[in-house]
């Protein structure tokens, strides 16, 4: 009886092992495809408070080109991209673009100093309690979303993107 009781505990402690094994993999590796956002979806809608204590939504913007970029003063990337979509905004806002730069939980001194620094003239807006941001998905910072005027996702950039390829986008935006 000690004998198959000792072989009884070893397939239980496979069984666990392989069972436990597949469910920790099929999280870690699970495809987003379910509910990730992706070209062609439409974004999730927020109202966030801006740095001038009113609100700004999403839909405020209904049937115009919007950029949503989630950033955060802690994000070198982020950083370098501010000045760059500023002069970006500059350029095409008086064909419509609108950008929108959501912070991500940062308190109101560090982004007021940031925005002043910079000379940041497009909606800044803070995300505090994070619903937003997790929302949309994100994972890393910064993340852009191009949004059309169709009201549907262009493209979803993960990472800083050079001037040019700031421009590129937001052309090819601006042409939908």
């Amino acid at each position: 009886m000690g004998k198959s009781r000792k072989t009884v505990q070893i397939v239980i402690l496979a069984a666990v092992l392989i069972i436990g094994g597949y469910a920790i993999g099929s999280t870690l590796f699970a495809s987003d495809s379910g509910g990730a956002l992706k070209a062609g979806s439409e974004p999730p809608p927020f109202t966030l408070a801006d740095l001038n204590g009113g609100t700004t939504a999403l839909s405020d913007y209904k049937g115009k080109a919007v950029v949503v970029n989630f950033w955060g003063t802690f994000c070198p990337p982020c950083v370098k991209e501010m000045p760059e979509f500023e002069r970006q905004y500059a350029k095409w806002k008086d064909q419509g673009l609108v950008i929108l730069a959501i912070n991500l939980s940062e308190d109101t001194l560090t982004v007021n100093n940031f925005v002043r620094q910079f000379d940041l003239n497009y909606p800044i807006l803070r995300d505090v309690n994070r619903k937003t941001e997790r929302s949309y998905g994100l994972r890393s910072y910064p993340t852009t979303f191009f949004i059309g005027p169709d009201g549907k996702i262009m493209e979803i950039t993960v990472g800083g993107m050079t001037e040019q390829e700031i421009d590129d986008r937001i052309e090819r935006l601006l042409q939908l």
